[in-house]
């Protein structure tokens, strides 16, 4: 029993790195305080929601705003996960819950939270996100060592 525990190690040395996505929600109402996602935000909920539907997610972060929320829920609903609601002013604290957690996870912001999030991971963020700039998503894998891999992808809203 011993011998095959011993055999195991490595393999549970060289798991699959942790990988977290992060993105700023989708195009947003230009009214109210706590606007709602415009169909075009919706729909690109949607294809962020697709695009990360096979890639093992464990875990979903939002802020508490409503638009953050509704870019999270197509891929929670999809998955049967519950989205997580955290506090952007409290990102070290969001950081620290996601590395505990372990796994795959999705973290949903804002065009001011994504890139210091992305530093706070060890991420490579970039120029700022523009305010009318939507479809970036960030791939961070980190490695078993803790060196971040950062790939930018696009998101679309047709």
């Amino acid at each position: 029993m011993l011998l095959a525990a011993a055999l195991l190690a490595p393999a549970v040395a060289a798991a699959d790195p942790s990988i977290v996505y992060l993105v700023r929600h989708g195009e947003k109402a230009a009214d109210g305080k706590d606007p709602a996602l415009t169909a075009q935000g919706k729909a690109r909920a949607g294809n962020i929601a697709a695009i990360l539907r096979s890639t093992g997610i464990t875990h979903i972060y939002s802020s508490t705003t409503q638009r953050t929320r509704q870019t999270a829920q197509p891929l929670a609903s999809s998955l049967g996960l519950a989205v997580q609601v955290y506090d952007p002013a409290q990102a070290a604290k969001l950081v620290g819950q996601v590395k505990a957690a372990g796994g795959t996870a999705l973290v949903v912001g804002h065009s001011n939270t994504v890139p210091d999030l992305v530093r706070l991971f060890g991420g490579k963020a970039g120029a700022d996100i523009g305010d009318d700039e939507f479809d970036r998503l960030y791939q961070l894998i980190v490695d078993k060592d803790g060196g971040v891999t950062t790939v930018l992808l696009h998101s679309v809203a047709n």
